[in-house]
C-alpha cells in the first residue's frame, strides 16, 4: 500500500499507515500528505505572475506562502534531526520562513513547477528520516534549545502551518484567478 498522490484516489481519505513506518509516524505522515494534496489541488494551474500577485490588501504571493510551507518543513529539519539552530547558510530557508522579512527573500518569478519541486524535496527528505525513526522518537523531546516540545507536536505544527496558509491561499486565488461564471 502507498500513498495516495492525487485527492482523486480512494487512498486519499483513509489513514492507513504504510508499512515502511511505525503506526503513530505513519499516521502522522497520512495526515501530512492529505494537507499537502489540498494543498497542490489550490494552486492547480496557476500562472507565474498569479503565483507572484499581491492583491490589494494582502501582504503575501501564493508563491511566497508556497516558499514557507517548504521553509518550514526545513526549519523544523534542521532542529528536529540536526539539533540546531538556523545559523550560517540557511540564509534561504530563513527567507522562507519569514516570508521575506529576514535571510534572503524567495525570489519572484518563480514557475509552479520550482515551487512544487521544493515542497516535494522539503517533505522527501522528512518522510526518508521518518523511515528511521519510531514512535518512542515521536514521544521525545526536540533537542536543546528546543525541548520544550516534542517531535510529535513539532511536525503535527507543520501540517497545522500548512493547512493555514492552504487556507490563505485559497482567499488569494479567489482574487488572482477567480472562477469564471458559466
Amino acid at each position: 500500500m502507498s500513498r495516495a498522490e492525487t485527492l482523486q484516489s480512494d487512498r486519499a481519505y483513509r489513514i492507513e499507515p504504510e508499512a515502511k513506518y511505525t503506526p503513530q509516524i505513519g499516521a502522522l505522515a497520512e495526515m501530512m500528505n492529505y494537507a499537502r494534496l489540498t494543498t497542490l489541488q489550490a494552486v492547480e494551474g496557476l500562472t507565474t505572475e498569479q503565483l507572484d500577485a499581491v492583491p490589494e490588501g494582502f501582504g503575501n504571493s501564493i508563491g511566497m506562502l508556497l516558499a514557507h510551507i517548504a521553509a518550514v518543513d526545513r526549519v523544523y529539519q534542521v532542529m528536529a534531526f540536526q539539533g540546531r539552530d538556523l545559523g550560517e547558510g540557511d540564509e534561504m530557508i530563513l527567507g522562507g520562513l519569514t516570508m521575506g522579512q529576514q535571510g534572503t527573500p524567495p525570489p519572484t518569478g518563480q514557475g509552479l513547477d520550482t515551487l512544487l519541486a521544493e515542497l516535494e524535496a522539503s517533505r522527501a527528505l522528512t518522510l526518508a528520516t521518518f523511515e528511521t525513526k519510531d514512535d518512542g522518537w515521536l514521544a521525545s523531546r526536540l533537542p536543546a534549545p528546543f525541548d520544550s516540545m516534542n517531535q510529535h507536536w513539532a511536525w503535527f505544527h507543520i501540517m497545522e502551518d500548512e493547512v493555514s496558509h492552504r487556507g490563505q491561499i485559497r482567499i488569494l486565488r479567489k482574487h488572482i484567478a477567480p472562477k469564471k461564471k458559466e
